[in-house]
């Protein structure tokens, strides 16, 4: 059996295709079958005030699809986009991986691992700027 497995820990909600979906009392493994399902775990979402780096931007571009809340046509060009900026900026032979796999993610529209690819780079670009503010 293939697809998304997802561990929820009590209480934990995730939207799944436009509907929020809270688990019970304990842990849980839930198996998602359906291709394309957009997913999103609510505790990983970035808040709109919480959208203030590039990637960040990128990020919530990407589970703004998820969501249901943009459009995946108009979303597209501006990941696309994104990536690009983000790929002259962060040079790194890992860097370049993880937004090599988002770019190909999003040829495939798969959105969900899209931002699973983009989220490995927030700690590589909060490292960055709290470098930089050190240096200002």
């Amino acid at each position: 059996m293939t697809g998304l497995v997802l561990k929820l820990g009590p209480k934990e909600r995730v939207l799944v295709n436009g509907a929020v979906i809270e688990n019970g009392d304990r842990r849980s493994r839930v198996s998602i079958l359906t291709p394309n399902a957009n997913i999103l775990r609510l505790r990983d979402a970035i808040r709109p005030d919480e959208v203030n780096t590039p990637v960040r931007r990128v990020c919530y571009i990407a589970q703004l699809v998820l969501s249901g809340d943009a459009k995946e046509d108009e979303a597209r060009h501006q990941l696309l986009r994104g990536i690009e900026q983000l790929s002259q900026a962060l040079c790194d032979p890992d860097s370049r991986k993880q937004l090599s796999d988002a770019t190909e993610a999003l040829t495939e529209s798969d959105y969900y691992r899209v931002l699973k690819r983009l989220r490995t780079l927030l700690p590589r670009e909060e490292r960055l700027l709290a470098a930089s503010r050190a240096v200002s």
